[in-house]
């Protein structure tokens, strides 16, 4: 098959009616209604430490203690 030959070329012809009817796609993730934000915090070694030992998820779960706390007004 060549490029040449129109009745087996399964490409429409990228003419004005054809980019009139194209839509941009958005890319990614789609935004998060609560976007989180990224922060530097300085921790004891010990408590990093220990935070880690705990596995996979431990900022995931130090934020949900924060959380919890913020709603509860004790911090």
């Amino acid at each position: 098959m060549t490029t040449s030959d129109p009745e087996r070329d399964d490409n429409p012809p990228l003419d004005e009616a054809f980019m009139a009817g194209m839509t941009r796609s958005r890319r990614g993730r789609p935004r998060s209604e609560a976007p989180k934000v990224e922060v530097k915090i300085r921790l004891d070694a010990a408590t990093v430490a220990h935070l880690r030992a705990s596995g996979p998820g431990w900022q995931t779960r130090v934020n949900a203690v924060l959380g919890r706390l913020v709603s509860a007004g004790e911090i």
